[in-house]
């Protein structure tokens, strides 16, 4: 009869682990806020749920982000990395020459939020904004650890 995975246990009589058997529900879920309509935030959700990754998504155009939400985005990673500068919303407000310092753009930011550079991910104390993969890829292995 041939051995199966289940017949090869440690000497020891306890069960291997596998990245199937980590207990995840202790672990923060990760947030992604984005719009249900764009193919970055469609890519972050495919991401996590790809790895097994807790997900909670939250439709921007559904519900606004609340304001101490993107405080923590905005003092975690600064308003220059959430404002999507190439984006129609960012040219159509005439955006496009404007300087302003960091609180400036923040408050833009949260009066108008389709000015935002998506999708926003966040697990815990882990953040990042925009089609990053490499910051994506640090939420999962800090998820697992």
């Amino acid at each position: 009869m041939a051995a199966t995975s289940r017949d090869r246990r440690p000497r020891d009589g306890t069960r291997p682990v596998t990245l199937a058997a980590v207990d995840r529900r202790s672990a923060a879920p990760v947030i992604v806020f984005g719009r249900d309509d764009s193919a970055a935030t469609r890519a972050a959700l495919r991401y996590f749920k790809e790895r097994r990754v807790e997900v909670q998504f939250s439709d921007l155009r559904r519900r606004p982000m609340a304001a101490g939400e993107l405080r923590r985005f905005v003092d975690r990673l600064g308003a220059a990395a959430l404002a999507d500068r190439d984006g129609k919303a960012w040219r159509d407000a005439g955006l496009g020459n404007l300087r302003m310092t960091d609180a400036e753009l923040g408050e833009r930011l949260l009066a108008d939020q389709r000015l935002l550079r998506l999708p926003l991910v966040r697990q815990a104390h882990a953040f990042a904004a925009g089609p990053d993969e490499a910051a994506w890829r640090e939420i999962v292995v800090a998820d697992l650890g």
